[in-house]
């Protein structure tokens, strides 16, 4: 089994067709948002062309209207490698979720239980003394967990305060924990990163950001909005669509969305660089500015050759 990782823009998924094609694999695509149906253009979803040439796990499995999480990422893929086994098929999985990949290498940090009362609270604060205070307020009870954690994520640090108040403890003293108690399962699989210099993987994010928008995602968002069921929160807050949302909603112009969404975007390959940076047996490739795809797939080749 092969595991493509890398940031946002990084050339992975190029990547990972090409080695699907020349191997007989099936994709596994490891992305919190491809698994939505109709979120296809701010996802940047493989094409249909390319989805007729090689079969693709975990795209296009629930509804915007529905939530998912990562046991049911973990139960699906579960049951996409075995298909694909069945078959005598190698399995190529790609993505940048990092939570998603430190589970399926590592498995599920359960930590510890939920209180609504606290989380409600929590809520209440948000409201109406700002998220900024929250994020202070983390940073003095977590610094760890605060410096990871972007001060809009709401979700985030309300979980980190939550957990805290539960426990006594820093959300990120369980997240040690669950690097050490958790089976190593990253053996079982070759893993090859994609690493480009910060400031091109950054020119990279904001034309890959320019080409969604041309390609049409305020016209997708729309639609997305028309449909009958309300987007789920997940689905909603996805970078892309909650700029885009805001913009339609008249909170900011065109412009200001898409730059927005260049900048969140440039933010999560930050938190993603700072997620590999502790994944053990990722052998990297470090891209030159002007190497071409198939020049990466070449020196793939050879480096799968010697693992």
């Amino acid at each position: 089994m092969i595991l493509i990782l890398g940031v946002t823009a990084s050339g992975k998924a190029t990547l990972a067709f090409e080695l699907a094609k020349s191997l007989d694999a099936e994709i596994i695509s490891v992305d919190s948002m491809k698994i939505y149906r109709r979120m296809d253009i701010g996802t940047a979803k493989p094409s249909i062309q390319a989805q007729e040439k090689i079969k693709y796990h975990l795209i296009d499995v629930v509804e915007p209207s529905e939530p998912f999480n990562v046991g049911m990422f973990i139960e699906l893929t579960n049951q996409a490698i075995d298909q694909i086994k069945k078959q005598n098929k190698p399995v190529v999985a790609v993505g940048g979720t990092a939570l998603y990949i430190k589970s399926l290498l590592y498995g599920i940090f359960e930590g510890p239980g939920t209180d609504q009362k606290i989380r409600d609270q929590l809520k209440d604060d948000a409201k109406n003394q700002g998220l900024a205070k929250l994020h202070e307020q983390l940073a003095k009870l977590d610094p760890q967990a605060a410096l990871k954690i972007h001060p809009n994520d709401e979700k985030r640090i309300i979980r980190a305060l939550e957990v805290h108040q539960l426990t006594g403890k820093p959300i990120s003293s369980f997240q040690n924990q669950w690097t050490q108690d958790n089976s190593d399962n990253s053996e079982n699989w070759k893993i090859i990163g994609l690493r480009r210099e910060k400031t091109i993987e950054s020119k990279r994010i904001n034309a890959r950001v320019k080409k969604i928008v041309e390609n049409g995602l305020v016209d997708e968002v729309k639609s997305l909005l028309n449909e009958d069921k309300p987007l789920s929160k997940q689905a909603k807050g996805a970078i892309g669509y909650a700029e885009i949302i805001d913009h339609l909603n008249n909170k900011t112009s065109l412009d200001q969305a898409v730059e927005l969404i260049k900048k969140n975007t440039r933010h999560m390959a930050k938190h993603q660089r700072t997620w590999f940076k502790t994944f053990k047996n990722v052998n990297w490739i470090d891209i030159e500015p002007d190497e071409s795809a198939e020049k990466i797939f070449e020196r793939t080749k050879e480096l799968l050759g010697n693992i």
